[in-house]
Formats: C-alpha cells, structure tokens, sequence
C-alpha cells in the first residue's frame, strides 16, 4: 500500500470497519440491494439443495438430541433472500417441521413470496432451543485493517471512499492485543507492509450468537484461515457481478476478509472442514456405480448429477476448504471424542443432564 497524506477533499478518511459498514448495511448498502448476495456470488447453499438437506439432517439430528422439544428454532444468521431457511423447510420429515420455528437473520427487507412461516428479523432471538446456523456471516462482520510501518509498528490503514488507503495512528488497546495474541505474537517480527484484518469484531459477534441459545448448536460456516498459516497482506478483496474486484466502500461491491475461526473458537467448540462435516451428514461426492446407467439410466443421470454436486461442495481448494465452527451449548463439547469417532457431530449432539449444568 502507498501511503498518502493530507485529507481527502470530502475528509472521509476512515477505518476499514466504518467504512464497510455503511458500504455493505447503510441505506444504499450493498447487501440492501433487492438482487441480494446471490446476484453477485454463489455461496453453498445457491450451489446445490444438498446443502440444506444436509443442514435439514442436522437439525433432525440435534432435535433427537434435544429429546425432541416442542419448538425447535432454526436461525439462518445473514440469511441473504432466505434461500437456505426455506430449503431447510421444504425438506424437513413433516413430525419435525411441525415443530420447527424457523428465523431468517438479515438486515434487507423480507422479500415477496418467502415461505410465511420463516420469521423474517435484523437480529436473531433470544432465550431459543435449536440450531443457529451462520453460513458466509461472519467474513462481512466488517473488521479494520492494520498494516505494519517502516519502524515495524501495526498502524490503523485509513481509507477513502475511493478505495485509496493512507496509515492512521499505531493500533492500541484490545485491537493490539488481539493482533498479537492471534495474528503477530511476540515470537513474530512482521515486515513493513505486513497486513492484517482485527478479527475482534468477529469474536464478539460469535459470542452474542451464542449467547441466543439456551440449549443446542451454533455452526459458523467461512473462508478460514488458522494461527501458523495467517496471509502475510491479509485477505480483504470485493466481490461484484460473480467476479473478483478490488474493495471500494460505495456500496457497489461486497467487501469480505476471510475468518480467524480459532479466534472465534477459544470459548469452546470443534474445528472442522466443509468437506469433512458434510461427509459426516451424508453428502459424498461419490459417484454411483455404472451398472446403473443400464438397469435405471434415468437414475443413474440424476444420480450422476447429485455426486457432481456434492463434489462441488466438498471440493479441495474450494468449498470443501471451508472451515466449519461447531459450538454446542448445553450439549458435550469433548474434542477428544470428536476425533475418536470421526465424525464432528457425533459427541457434541449427546444432551447434558440438567444436574450436570448447574
């Protein structure tokens, strides 16, 4: 980045949080434009309905784990349009969609013809008992940048509406702790020019979320990265019309970063890939076999196209990659048996007696 100096003729230098806020939830903000994400880019869940059959399986069964209550809430935090709630919805086995109450988190209005019985909200609720479900959320929780100077100090990266970018003062306070405790720790020496996105914005917003639940699971879905493999410039980029572009807070584009996911992880939970959860929930990619494609060719074509799908969600170097958050509340939370069983579901959905809790 080339520092600049003075002020801009409209003096809105600002940090990268600020400036991202109003681009993406301000009156003319990105995600308030009636195309929605998915005129711009594909999430998992616009990729195939595998997906949130996959998601219906797991509320099927974190229901069982719950003993079946008589409301079970099902929250899509940045629900987008609601695509994933009403997928969710349409393939529930009937028994349990009759319980089921479903939310759709978004700062958009409701859109027209949205199943009426998703609860349409800017904020999730509280006090439930079920699954919270934030898919590609946390990445457009709009953090600031720093970036390290010529004396190696972390200072705060400004930028204009233009997207020009100019250092600010030396990051302080929680900000610096944070950076040091999960991106620069003592035994690293950034160079001039490192980057680095203050995920602690992030880490308070997952805190709220859980704090929503009394009793269940929350999953948090995202580009990851962890601690030893951090990007040295960082990851902030923009996203318009399905392509790649540079971020300039206007509103034009979406502006993302991806997710420090052991940051948001240290209260507790499991760290997995895409790829592994959505095995463990019955999306393989396999392909069927081509004794099929004579005794049911009909079959075999959709079939075929249903691996292909599944592919593309669990795909290497793709969604597969994802990273996948999994923090039970008032459920195990035991690592150790995760790993054991091989399955990153199987020893958080087992419910903690109410004598254990206290």
């Amino acid at each position: 980045m080339t520092a600049t100096t003075g002020l801009r003729a409209n003096g809105r230098w600002r940090g990268w949080r600020e400036a991202t806020h109003e681009a993406l939830y301000g009156p003319a903000g990105f995600y308030r434009r009636p195309e929605g994400p998915a005129g711009h880019f594909r999430t998992s869940v616009h990729a195939s309905p595998l997906f949130a059959e996959a998601v219906a399986r797991l509320l099927c069964r974190l229901d069982t784990a719950l003993g079946r209550p008589g409301e079970l809430a099902f929250v899509d935090m940045a629900a987008g349009r609601g695509e994933l709630a009403a997928g969710v919805l349409a393939v529930l086995p009937a028994e349990v969609a009759a319980r089921v109450r479903a939310y759709a988190v978004e700062r958009a209005g409701r859109p027209a013809g949205l199943d009426a019985r998703i609860a349409w909200r800017a904020e999730p609720p509280r006090g439930i008992t079920g699954l919270l479900f934030a898919n590609e959320w946390l990445d457009n929780v709009p953090v600031d940048v720093a970036e390290v100077d010529a004396e190696g100090v972390p200072r705060l990266v400004l930028v204009g509406d233009d997207g020009s970018e100019r250092l600010g003062e030396p990051v302080g306070g929680a900000d610096e702790e944070w950076l040091r405790t999960w991106w620069w720790p003592p035994s690293s020496v950034p160079s001039e020019g490192s980057r680095a996105e203050i995920g602690l914005p992030r880490d308070l917003a997952w805190s709220d979320a859980l704090a929503s639940l009394d009793r269940g699971l929350a999953v948090a879905v995202d580009y990851a990265h962890f601690a030893g493999g951090r990007p040295p410039f960082g990851t902030l980029t923009g996203f318009r019309d399905g392509r790649e572009t540079a971020p300039v807070p206007d509103g034009s584009c979406d502006i993302t970063a991806h997710v420090a996911l052991d940051a948001c992880a240290r209260s507790g939970g499991h760290l997995t890939t895409q790829r592994a959860a959505l095995r463990a929930l019955g999306v393989s990619g396999a392909r069927p076999p081509l004794t099929l494609a004579s005794t049911d060719p009909a079959g075999y074509v959709r079939a075929l196209a249903g691996a292909g799908a599944a592919a593309e969600l669990t795909a290497p170097g793709g969604l597969g990659d994802f990273g996948w958050l999994i923090r039970p509340v008032g459920l195990r939370d035991s690592a150790e048996s995760v790993a054991a069983e091989g399955d990153p579901f199987a020893a958080l959905l087992v419910d903690v007696p109410d004598d254990e809790e206290q």
